[in-house]
């Protein structure tokens, strides 16, 4: 199997555990949340190490998405990509942290806007009746302050990296059809819940919901968040799924590093996607390996 020319890896995490503060990366850790203890990945992860774990992928670009930083830090985070970028040309495209429901939100977006390679923000939503699974206390997405917030993105030409559970999408992809503007990223192939009731069903309902809008995408990566352990006979379905639901236009392939690295390596999750889509054109796996991330998060 030839591997694809390039990869443009439109979701990467880098911290600096000196420098800021990551408390879902701090001691205690715990088997009981929705990645498991994360005590293996809580150490400084950088660009060297990156390159490191992704040797043989010909990596030409990487998209940061916040990797979780106090919310205090996210304009520092962004301040440190920035300066990587201007001094290594990577990462080619950053996407901060901001909450909707912030008061503050338009200043604080105003602010990370300023930087000339954030492309977007990202304010993880989940919410699950699971404790075990839920990222958070309630879920806001229905809440009047972060559906205004939503709206603020536009002002700031920034799109949205929605990372959410399916029972979430059919209400979110109402507020985006309001806001046909903000472009919205799905994370993680919209996170399905196999194992609830209906699951599978539930994320169909809401990936097509979300899909139907023309200005959505997503990514296809966190295939441990479906299945732990998971097998390429297992998510196969689920990839080759959500590239017809939204296009393969509209999907692209994403290691989620080192967060991912819970699950398996690098080369596992790539050399995963590189099977299933074997029977592509080159053209085509083009799309999904590089090029659409360059056109979604506007990188020449």
């Amino acid at each position: 199997m030839v591997r694809p020319a390039r990869f443009v890896d439109s979701h990467v995490h880098l911290w600096d555990l000196a420098r800021l503060s990551y408390p879902w990366l701090t001691p205690p850790f715990s088997d009981d949340g929705p990645n498991g203890s994360v005590e293996a990945i809580a150490k400084g992860y950088r660009l060297a190490d990156y390159l490191n774990d992704a040797d043989g992928w010909n990596v030409s670009g990487i998209v940061h998405v916040e990797a979780g930083a106090d919310p205090a830090d996210a304009l520092a985070e962004t301040q440190q990509l920035q300066a990587l970028a201007d001094t290594r040309s990577l990462p080619i495209a950053i996407v901060a942290y901001a909450a909707l429901d912030d008061p503050d939100l338009a200043a604080k977006l105003a602010a990370h806007a300023a930087h000339r390679s954030v492309r977007g923000i990202r304010h993880i939503v989940n919410w699950h009746h699971d404790p075990h699974r839920t990222y958070c206390a309630r879920d806001v997405t229905g809440d009047t302050a972060w559906q205004r917030g939503f709206t603020l993105l536009a002002e700031q030409q920034l799109s949205f990296d929605l990372q959410c559970y399916p029972g979430q999408m059919p209400g979110i992809a109402q507020l985006a059809e309001r806001n046909p503007q903000v472009p919205i990223i799905v994370n993680h192939m919209g996170m399905p819940v196999p194992d609830d009731p209906n699951g599978l069903a539930q994320w169909r309902t809401g990936m097509r919901a979300l899909a139907a809008l023309p200005q959505s995408a997503v990514k296809i990566s966190g295939m441990g968040f479906a299945y732990r352990p998971w097998s390429v006979e297992q998510v196969r379905p689920l990839v080759l799924e959500t590239i017809e639901m939204f296009g393969i236009d509209r999907c692209m392939f994403a290691s989620n590093f080192p967060t991912d690295n819970l699950f398996g390596s690098f080369d596992r999750h790539l050399s995963a996607y590189d099977e299933i889509t074997a029977d592509f054109t080159i053209a085509k796996r083009d799309l999904l390996f590089a090029a659409n991330a360059e056109r979604i998060y506007r990188i020449k």
